[in-house]
């Protein structure tokens, strides 16, 4: 069967990566409920890079409405590491914006209030949007509105036509969890006002690519990004980037800055210096999309190999984070409880629930000094240092961090070393 880009409408044909059949990445179990867990839904994992938009995709439409409605378990607010990367970007917001009372910051997919609280502390109106009910409620909880509904063309001409429009429009992490993205982005140019500017962050391809990162490759993200489709996505809304900042988070990530096509605000060199540094990796060319796939089963079989040496060993293996990428992985490698015993993570909407696809209990982190597992698997990576300084007392019995992307690494001191 022919699939169709998501972007441009034109017939796909290179493969980026196939990673079989997994269930959705948040999806988590209840662990009382055999029934549901034995008719536990999955799907097609595939993705796939458009020769003509070089937009990378995933092949398989999960209604977005099944992914992120109800009791979506992930909660930004978890994550300190996180909430310090908002703070900082809401200063930098209103410093260089000049951002203050009369002002109006809307955030798409604006999850807990995570981000939006920053800008209510200094006393700037915001709207968070957000399709999430359980997220939502708790944002309001801290004093941010929030309007529970998926954005786009919609959604935006209903707030203007309210007599709302953004100076500053963020969007964290959510440019890639949208099936229809040009609808989306047309929904930025409907809200902007005149001189306002949108801010996009998402986890860099050309990072996933160098770093073998299949792992935060699920069915919540529907594209995968390089500047040089996000920039052919926005100018088909009539939006165009006038800067880019390149950030750590999330095994590198960037943040387009973006007015309305013709804008007053000068374009900088970091972002022409960014779209040529991703033409010189490949990736304007689609035979350099089709060679990721065949490096993913060799970090799956380094990561069995560990566990079937930890178990020859008789030692204990759990985990550290529930997160999404981290159900990706297990389910990529054929993890189950009986290579793991536990995944132990803060969130407690996951906590008492079996992972999706693995089946293997979340607890609280308080479990980890009770049960003194020997090896720690660190799911989510990118919060590798974050995780190990708070958890330094595990190599009090000896216990070891374990990181598996891109390569396996056993760290044989605590971070306290």
């Amino acid at each position: 069967m022919t699939v169709l880009c998501r972007h441009c409408s034109r017939p796909l044909e290179t493969v980026f990566a196939d990673l079989g059949r997994t269930p959705l990445s948040n999806a988590f179990l209840p662990a009382d409920d055999p029934a549901r867990i034995a008719a536990e839904p999955i799907f097609p994992l595939k993705v796939m890079v458009c020769d003509v938009c070089l937009l990378v995709q995933t092949t398989e439409t999960v209604p977005a409405e099944s992914i992120f409605t109800g009791d979506y378990a992930y909660l930004s607010s978890y994550s300190s590491s996180w909430l310090a990367h908002a703070k900082a970007y809401t200063e930098a917001m209103i410093d260089r914006f000049g951002l203050d009372e009369r002002s109006l910051v809307v955030e798409i997919a604006s999850n807990d209030g995570y981000l939006l609280q920053y800008f209510v502390e200094r006393q700037i109106p915001v709207l968070g949007i957000e399709p999430a009910a359980n997220a939502a409620a708790i944002a309001e909880a801290k004093g941010v509105p929030t309007l529970v509904r998926f954005f786009g063309q919609t959604t935006a001409a209903d707030l203007v036509a309210e007599g709302r429009r953004a100076d500053l429009i963020a969007a964290n992490n959510v440019l890639a969890h949208v099936p229809d993205i040009a609808d989306f982005v047309a929904g930025f140019a409907t809200l902007l006002a005149p001189t306002g500017v949108a801010t996009f962050e998402f986890p860099h391809l050309l990072r996933l690519i160098e770093g073998l990162q299949f792992d935060t490759i699920y069915h919540e993200h529907y594209s995968y990004l390089s500047m040089l489709a996000v920039e052919r996505i926005l100018a088909g809304a009539g939006l165009a980037i006038f800067d880019v900042e390149e950030l750590p988070t999330h095994g590198g990530s960037v943040r387009v800055f973006v007015q309305h096509a013709g804008g007053a605000r000068p374009v900088d060199d970091r972002f022409r210096r960014l779209r040529d540094a991703e033409i010189a990796f490949g990736l304007a060319d689609p035979a350099t999309y089709a060679q990721f796939d065949g490096k993913i089963a060799a970090v799956a079989a380094a990561f069995r190999t560990f566990l079937d040496d930890a178990k020859r060993r008789g030692l204990t293996v759990a985990a550290y984070g529930a997160a999404a990428k981290g159900n990706t992985f297990l389910s990529v490698c054929g993890a189950t409880a009986a290579d793991v015993a536990f995944v132990v993570d803060r969130n407690p909407v996951k906590q008492g629930k079996l992972t999706p696809g693995s089946h293997i209990p979340v607890l609280a982190p308080e479990h980890l000094a009770v049960a003194r597992p020997d090896r720690i698997v660190i799911l989510p990576w990118n919060l590798a240092d974050e995780i190990r300084r708070s958890n330094a007392t595990v190599a009090d019995w000896g216990g070891r961090f374990v990181v598996a992307v891109p390569t396996l690494t056993v760290f044989e001191t605590d971070a306290r070393a």
